[in-house]
């Protein structure tokens, strides 16, 4: 029994980690990276469908991504579907591919990611401590029932506070991480 707790409280731990790392990879930082795009999607023929589901898309150089759509037919809903996104990049089209150029970040701007970077580790650091205490709670359940020992109970409760540290340790370090890339101009 303890051991599917502590089995379910790793689990849910390694998903707010790689949760956080997909929304921050998201974040632009001044360098082209195709994960920008990710989040965009495109009315194909009235069905919503993943950017990279239509087109190719590259990065020929650290500044700009290139769009080329399979179907050229497609090229004013992508351009769309990018502009009315949160990236807040102007897509150059010329009819046959897109082209997205990635502006240096001014220093205020960098300043302003960092913060929205500590924010964002600070809430899955707070989704970590939901887990702990819902797996607390288990195990005390578990203990009360009379189905582990107190002793059983006690060291399930101290896997449970390393499991903890080892996931917001991560968390600490995929934010310092994000930091530093951000503020490298």
């Amino acid at each position: 029994m303890i051991d599917e707790v502590l089995e379910e409280f790793q689990l849910r731990i390694d998903e707010t980690v790689d949760a956080l790392k997909r929304e921050l990879s998201r974040m632009r930082t001044g360098r082209a990276n195709l994960s920008m795009l990710d989040g965009i999607r495109v009315d194909y023929y009235g069905q919503s469908t993943a950017l990279n589901g239509l087109a190719t898309l590259a990065v020929p150089d650290a500044r700009l991504i290139t769009i080329k759509p399979w179907d050229r037919s497609q090229l004013k809903l992508i351009e769309k579907a990018i502009q009315e996104s949160d990236l807040g990049i102007n897509p150059q089209n010329d009819g046959e591919l897109i082209r997205l150029p990635i502006p240096a970040l001014t220093e205020e701007r960098r300043k302003d990611m960092v913060k929205q970077v500590k924010h964002k580790g600070e809430e899955h650091k707070v989704t970590v401590r939901n887990a702990r205490r819902d797996a607390k709670d288990m195990i005390e359940a578990l203990q009360k029932d009379g189905e582990v020992s107190e002793d059983d109970s006690k060291r399930a409760l101290e896997k449970i506070q390393k499991i903890t540290d080892a996931g917001t340790t991560r968390i600490d370090e995929i934010v310092k991480h994000k930091d530093e890339e951000l503020l490298t101009v």
